[in-house]
């Protein structure tokens, strides 16, 4: 074991900030905050012989022997410049609280040894995170239990080691994150084809040799610079299989985690669907908070209102971990944000809203109320005489719906301009919904693969249409992502289209709006067909809305704080971010082609240089022909040193036609500005009903 690069950060426990509006009975503090934090790297050895880097972040007790539970976040992303500049803020909340915070870089990412996986959440990750949590449990300073948490990976793979039953794992707290990979995550969203900027990234970052000083030698270059990329991996695997299955809970694996689980999530997060899945199925005690967030730590999200999260953090480690009285087992079990109506704006700063308690999920006084897709375009309480509509797909459309179903979006016009439009009549009363909303449709389209996209919105009076949540279905995956379909052309089928966790109040006056399209681009790949589809409405099996009414009931809510000021870190500075970017789109009438861009920047400094990552992608699409969809994106990173500039630099195309997906991937790294080494990898991958 080896330590080194000690630092002490001295955190003020006097700050008591205010709380939002509680009309029930204050919860029991958390364990007050009584120490300073220290760092100290180590390398914890695994039984191959290989040592993965950790960060311990640990109360400063001097010559004072102390035992304290572990809570271990584990992930790629660079512990000592990716994430060093999240961490110092994160970590001494928790550590001042009598804590051992620990950061372990990944096998063959950032300073661990080894070479890097093939995938994420991969077999030997998993089996190495068992082995962590075990050395920590027998450390001197480890009381024996050991938390793990972490945002998006690491929550991830927070769910996934618990589902492993290791003996000393005792609670997790996963934020941002999902149990089901095929359907949820980021390669194949609703099940489709999608990329974007996470996929370019992740093709740059873990080429990078360690920190802080970037080897060039040939071991530490051929180790991760020449790794096989992972989007490659995914992108053969089009349809939901044993694959994606190996690191998924659903449908029938929830009793794999029978230990404690506090469930953190947001309505502008792609992966929230997890939340009341995991709240409603897991064995052992799960609580959960919702906000408005996006996906961001709830402390500095946008928008917000952000909430000290970390404080409900310790009070649950309190609980299970240090075996300390918090009352939080006695306390509803789910925290909900509210979200009420507002105008459409990609730029708001707070969701208006309030936080309510619920005892759980499902809500028992959930009401379903069914709305009938009319003839005349309106949603109806009854249904009407048979009819039905058709639409010609537009492959460009639905680029107000975004890069995934979350983040804010502008005004749905644009986008229902190309979509089927059915608008209720203004509501007599306000009208809540918390949970998943459905589309039940009966529809068919000339062409033996067509997807369908439908999308919620709130209908204010002035027009103005605001997204709630959306969700789509490919026909071929009707009746099994695992087994897909073609349709028979013209043939009328059932899609039950289960939108994305929501939570609404449409105000007394608005109109609920339910659009219907075949195209959600570039969030989604579009099929190779030009076509049309057709919707079926009114009689016994025409197409309706499903909407989860709340009634309205008197609940207390919960005593959020709000957050503390992160401590001054004075050798890290960051600026900007990647996520979620800048858009602009350009429309081509005369070709019938839609060209976006995307970018993104962000920049860091640390005492031993700086780095600056930079990704752009461009998408194009013609409405002519579909099957020919290009995405095209190039990501660096570029450290500057004292004695030298390095820039590692990924170029990444996908692009299309009617049978097969050609993918391009080229790898570069400069020294000085001059290319000291390349690898590229080319394949054309089969298309498989997407």
């Amino acid at each position: 074991m080896r330590c080194a690069r000690a630092v002490v950060l001295t955190v003020s426990a006097a700050l008591m900030p205010s709380a939002y509006a509680f009309a029930g009975p204050v919860p029991k503090d958390p364990s007050p905050a009584r120490f300073r934090m220290r760092s100290e790297e180590v390398f914890i050895p695994m039984s191959d012989g290989v040592r993965l880097a950790a960060t311990l972040y640990r109360p400063d007790v001097g010559k004072t022997a102390g035992k304290f539970p572990a809570v271990l976040e584990y992930l790629p992303y660079r512990k000592d410049d990716g994430t060093l500049a999240d961490d110092l803020a994160k970590y001494p909340y928790l550590v001042t609280r009598g804590y051992v915070g620990v950061r372990v870089d990944i096998r063959g990412t950032g300073r661990s040894e080894g070479d890097p996986p093939d995938r994420e959440y991969s077999e030997e990750e998993q089996r190495d995170g068992i082995e962590i949590i075990a050395w920590l449990a027998r450390q001197p300073w480890c009381n024996g239990s050991v938390g793990m948490w972490g945002i998006s990976w690491g929550g991830f793979n927070s769910l996934q080691i618990a589902a492993r039953r290791p003996p000393a794992l005792k609670a997790i707290v996963p934020l941002m994150a999902t149990e089901e990979l095929f359907h949820d995550d980021v390669h194949y969203i609703d099940g489709l084809f999608h990329v974007d900027e996470y996929e370019l990234s992740m093709e740059v970052q873990p080429a990078i040799t360690r920190s802080p000083d970037y080897p060039l030698d040939e071991a530490s270059l051929a180790a991760r610079f020449d790794n096989p990329p992972w989007s490659l991996l995914y992108k053969r695997q089009q349809r939901d299989g044993p694959f994606w299955r190996r690191a998924s809970l659903k449908p029938d694996r929830y009793d794999s985690i029978a230990i404690p689980a506090l469930l953190i999530g947001g309505w502008l997060d792609g992966y929230r669907d997890s939340i009341p899945r995991l709240l409603e199925k897991l064995r052992g005690p799960a609580r959960a908070i919702v906000g408005p967030w996006n996906h961001s730590w709830p402390h500095d999200a946008t928008p917000g209102p952000g909430i000290e999260w970390r404080r409900e953090v310790v009070r649950f480690f309190d609980r299970y971990l240090k075996g300390r009285a918090t009352g939080i087992e006695t306390e509803p079990r789910l925290a909900v944000y509210v979200r009420h109506s507002h105008p459409p704006d990609t730029n708001l700063k707070t969701i208006p809203g309030e936080w309510r308690w619920e005892e759980g999920w499902p809500i028992a006084r959930a009401r379903d109320l069914t709305l009938h897709l009319t003839p005349d375009h309106a949603l109806a309480p009854e249904s009407t005489p048979p009819g039905a509509h058709t639409l010609a797909c537009v492959p460009s459309s639905g680029v107000a719906a975004g890069f995934w179903w979350g983040d804010l979006v502008p005004d749905q016009r644009s986008a229902d301009a190309f979509a089927l439009v059915y608008d209720s009549a203004p509501l007599a009363e306000d009208t809540e919904i918390l949970g998943f909303p459905r589309a039940r449709l009966r529809a068919s389209a000339d062409a033996p693969l067509a997807n369908w996209f439908v999308r919620l919105s709130d209908l204010a009076p002035d027009g103005r249409v605001t997204l709630v949540t959306g969700a789509g279905l490919s026909g071929a995956q009707r009746e099994s992502a695992a087994r897909p379909k073609p349709l028979t052309p013209r043939e009328a089928v059932p899609l039950e289209i289960e939108m994305h966790f929501t939570s609404w109040v449409f105000p007394k006056g608005h109109r609920v709006r339910l659009a219907v399209s075949n195209a959600l681009w570039p969030m989604i790949w579009p099929t190779p067909h030009a076509l049309t589809s057709s919707l079926e409405l009114g009689g016994s099996e025409g197409s309706r809305l499903v909407l989860p009414v709340i009634p309205f009931e008197r609940r207390p809510r919960p005593s959020f704080e709000e957050p503390r000021a992160a401590p001054e870190i004075p050798y890290v500075r960051s600026a900007g971010g990647t996520w979620p970017g800048q858009w602009a789109v350009c429309r081509d009438e005369a070709r019938q082609e839609v060209h976006a861009d995307w970018s993104g920047t962000s920049e860091t400094e640390y005492p031993w240089g700086r780095i600056t990552d930079s990704e752009s992608l461009s998408y194009e699409v013609s409405d002519i022909h579909p099957e020919a969809a290009t995405i095209a994106g190039e990501g660096t990173t570029t450290i500057t040193l004292a004695d030298r500039v390095l820039a590692w630099r990924a170029n990444l195309q996908v692009r299309s036609d009617a049978g097969h997906f050609y993918y391009e991937l080229r790898r570069e790294l400069r020294k000085d500005g001059v290319r000291i080494r390349e690898k590229s990898w080319t394949e054309a991958i089969p298309r498989d009903f997407q």
